[in-house]
């Protein structure tokens, strides 16, 4: 574990409610405020506050034009993406119209400096990488930009350039927040115009670092890229969850090499074990880094952007670091399998060695095709020469593999739920992505040499018992990305943890107890 500097906030909650009616004003008085997230005036409707998990009426009687206008009165001016700001302060409000263009709704959000926010990445930000944020609305991507900005320009003493669309990072009015530190803040005029200020900031005022909230178009898109290609250190947020979204977003995949459908000959695709026609990635990523954050105390780190995508596109898992904070400390963990679904749940694929170890089984492995065709697995199994079988009962099964389409199933969760069984998707009912997978699952190597992944495992396993021992870090020898995910699992089945470091073909593992 890493120890986490403790977080403190500030955020002139003040200003903002000073914009509110004096009645509206007495009533939030009454509310805990720490969490606050917004506060909602639609004509006609009850005026809301909202927190995370709840909204609170402000009053039983409805918003009136009046309620609206002393609003508006005390806000900055509205921009063409009808957002306004309270000078000195990060608080955005954002308005609402009817096809006259006069103001019928209000969204009055709360913005918030965090200190202390980034510790789970300050690794790849003080390693000069390029860094995407992904995450759904409201996760603190942009309270991690304000933040990563301050820590770059005071605590690194870097030359850097916030491009500010609406204002959204470094707040209203033209002396920037003092969340952003002494950073520089180019604004843009119109959200139209970001693409050109973004080229703007690097041509005119020489930064180390560029920072820049919610790519969302290809004329941004191509800006990140022209921007990265000249040496600057990049550090952005887009629209997008998680990896596997923004590799399938066409206008914006360019950010992490975009993908491109290549057609190989019969001698090659029997070669690499595929069909003919295959999604490659066109070119290398314009971010070195992706984080995915999962909410305010949890990310999901890939910091080798291209390995992550070319995996996805084998339809194997992008993989990744979880980093988890509680408690005040950082957890690092591997994280295997991406794969999401709408209730939170997270699958990881399991091993056909803790598959045995936790049925206290011997034979061969039981699998239970759902949605997936039996022949194709069974084909599998026979290719591949694993030492297992289908069931026709998932109930007699070891493990369940299934489509994703299918994954939330009533009938399949409550047999997971029932059993604890691991659970592997594939994406599409094909004889190629049952095989990765099942290579995956089974440790299948082809094409290496087994005296080499006889060694990897040994010196693997010398490393997991030292590292158990004696309470230290052990480096491992370079190895092909096959072979470390293969010593990553003996490390995770040792309950230690396991990180690549370094660049091809220097690439490696060092495995360490989690403190």
């Amino acid at each position: 574990m890493i120890s986490m500097t403790t977080q403190t906030h500030t955020d002139d909650l003040h200003l903002l409610v000073a914009t509110l009616p004096q009645r509206l004003r007495d009533a939030l008085q009454s509310l805990p405020q720490e969490n606050l997230l917004e506060i909602v005036l639609d004509l006609g409707r009850p005026p809301q506050a909202r927190f995370p998990e709840h909204a609170v009426n402000l009053s039983d009687g409805p918003v009136s034009d009046e309620d609206l206008e002393h609003a508006l009165a005390a806000v900055g001016e509205f921009g063409a993406d009808n957002r306004a700001g309270i000078e000195g302060t990060l608080h955005r409000i954002s308005a609402m119209r009817n096809r006259r263009g006069r103001v019928i709704g209000l969204t009055l959000r709360v913005g918030r400096a965090v200190f202390g926010t980034i510790d789970r990445i300050r690794d790849l930000v003080e390693g000069d990488a390029s860094i995407l944020l992904l995450g759904r609305p409201g996760v603190g991507k942009t309270t991690k930009l304000r933040e990563v900005a301050r820590v770059l320009a005071d605590e690194l003493s870097k030359r850097v350039i916030v491009v500010d669309t609406s204002n959204e990072i470094a707040g209203d009015g033209d002396i920037p927040h003092p969340a952003i530190g002494s950073a520089r803040r180019m604004q843009v005029p119109h959200p139209g115009r970001q693409h050109a200020v973004m080229i703007e900031a690097v041509e005119n005022h020489m930064p180390e670092v560029v920072i820049v909230d919610e790519i969302g178009t290809e004329a941004e898109a191509m800006a990140a890229r022209t921007i990265a290609e000249r040496g600057v250190q990049l550090i952005a947020t887009a629209h997008g969850n998680t990896l596997d979204n923004l590799v399938m977003n066409p206008t914006l995949s360019d950010l992490v090499g975009g993908v491109q459908t290549v057609t190989l000959g019969d001698d090659e695709a029997r070669l690499r074990r595929t069909q003919k026609t295959i999604s490659e990635r066109k070119a290398p990523p314009t971010f070195n880094a992706v984080v995915e954050i999962v909410n305010w105390d949890e990310v999901i780190v890939h910091p080798d952007t291209a390995q992550a995508v070319d995996a996805l596109l084998r339809g194997s898992q992008a993989g990744g670091m979880r980093r988890e904070g509680a408690g005040g400390q950082i957890r690092i963990g591997d994280f295997v399998d991406d794969t999401r679904h709408p209730r939170g749940t997270v699958e990881r694929p399991a091993r056909a060695a803790t598959i045995a170890a936790a049925t206290n089984d011997e034979g061969p492995v039981r699998i239970h095709a759902y949605g997936v065709s039996r022949d194709s697995v069974e084909r599998v199994i026979r290719d591949l020469n694993l030492d297992a079988r289908t069931v026709k009962q998932p109930e007699r099964a070891q493990l369940i593999l299934a489509l994703r389409s299918r994954a939330e199933d009533t009938r399949l969760r409550r047999v997971i739920q029932a059993t604890g069984l691991p659970l592997h998707l594939v994406k599409k009912n094909t004889t190629a992505q049952i095989r990765r997978l099942l290579q995956n699952v089974f440790n299948v190597l082809h094409g290496i040499e087994e005296d080499i992944v006889d060694e990897a495992v040994r010196e693997a396993e010398a490393a997991a018992q030292r590292a158990m021992d004696e309470g230290v870090a052990v480096e491992l020898a370079p190895r092909s990305a096959s072979v470390r995910k293969l010593q990553h699992r003996i490390a995770t089945r040792h309950h230690l943890v396991a990180e690549s470091i370094g660049s091809e073909p220097q690439r490696h593992l060092v495995i360490r107890p989690v403190q």
